[in-house]
C-alpha cells in the first residue's frame, strides 16, 4: 500500500505503524468524533449481492482492522448487523487490551441472542434502544450478556451524548447507509473514510447513505489517499469542525 496523498517521492510501501498514523483520531478530543467506514464499487455500490464484504479485498480488510482498533467503540445499525451477522471484534485496540464494544442501534430491540454477536464475542455489546421496545426481548439481550441502554431518542445528538458519557469518543460508524444518511441530516459527521474497490456492479445496490434530506451539502476535504492493486482508499474531513 501505498500513499498518493500526502505525495511521498519513493512511493514506498507503508508498515503498519505508517498506516496506523495515516489513520489516527485527533489528539485530546473532549466530544466523540464520528468517523464513518464504507467500502464501495467503482460504480457507487454499497453492496454486491447483498453484503459489503463482496466488494471487499486484501487492501479494505487491511484498512477495516485497523480503524476498529484505533476506534474506543464500532457503532452499527441493526439491520447491518443483521445483514451482515456481525460478531465481536477481534483485536485489540492499538495501546489497549481488549477490542471496541460494537454498540448497534435497534429502536425495535429485533436481535437474536444467540447470534454472533453475542456468542462470538470478546467485549459486552452495548444495545442502544427505546421505550418502546418489547420488555421480554430486553430481558433476553440482558441475559446474552448484552449492556442495554434504553435512550429516550435515537437521534445522533442523543447516542453520542450516551457515548460520549461513556467516555467513548473515537467513534468508528459501520453504517448502514441509514445510519449514515441520519448522520449526515443531522451534519453530524465528522470524517469519511471510503475504500473504492476496482469493480463494476451495476443492479440496483443502495449507495452508501440513504436517509433525509439535510441542509445544504457538507464540505469536505480529501486528506489523504492510499492506492494498493487497482483499490484506492480515501480519508476526507470536514472543513470546519462540529462547534
Amino acid at each position: 500500500m501505498i500513499s498518493l496523498l500526502p505525495a511521498h517521492a519513493d512511493l514506498a510501501e507503508l508498515d503498519d505503524e505508517a498506516l496506523a498514523a495515516v489513520y489516527a483520531y485527533p489528539d485530546d478530543l473532549a466530544a466523540p468524533w464520528v468517523r464513518v467506514g464504507f467500502v464501495a464499487s467503482a460504480d457507487g455500490a454499497a453492496a454486491a449481492a447483498g453484503r459489503s464484504e463482496g466488494l471487499s479485498n486484501a487492501a479494505d480488510h487491511r484498512v477495516f482492522v485497523l480503524l476498529r482498533r484505533l476506534a474506543d467503540v464500532v457503532l452499527v445499525g441493526a439491520g447491518t448487523v443483521r445483514a451482515q451477522d456481525y460478531r465481536g471484534a477481534r483485536r485489540p485496540t492499538i495501546g489497549g487490551s481488549t477490542p471496541p464494544p460494537i454498540a448497534v442501534i435497534t429502536g425495535s430491540a429485533e436481535l437474536d441472542p444467540g447470534s454472533r454477536l453475542f456468542t462470538d464475542t470478546k467485549v459486552a455489546p452495548i444495545i442502544l434502544t427505546l421505550p418502546t421496545a418489547p420488555a421480554e426481548r430486553l430481558a433476553r439481550l440482558t441475559a446474552a450478556g448484552a449492556d442495554v441502554v434504553v435512550l429516550e431518542r435515537l437521534t445522533p445528538d442523543a447516542l453520542l451524548a450516551e457515548l460520549a458519557a461513556r467516555g467513548l469518543h473515537r467513534v468508528l460508524c459501520e453504517g448502514g447507509p441509514a445510519v449514515h444518511g441520519q448522520f449526515i441530516a443531522a451534519d453530524a459527521v465528522d470524517e469519511l473514510c471510503l475504500s473504492v474497490a476496482p469493480l463494476l456492479t451495476g443492479g440496483t445496490a443502495p449507495r452508501i447513505s440513504a436517509g433525509p434530506d439535510g441542509a445544504l451539502p457538507r464540505s469536505m476535504r480529501l486528506v489523504s489517499a492510499l492506492h494498493e492493486d487497482g483499490t484506492l482508499l480515501l480519508r476526507y474531513q470536514r472543513d470546519t469542525p462540529i462547534g
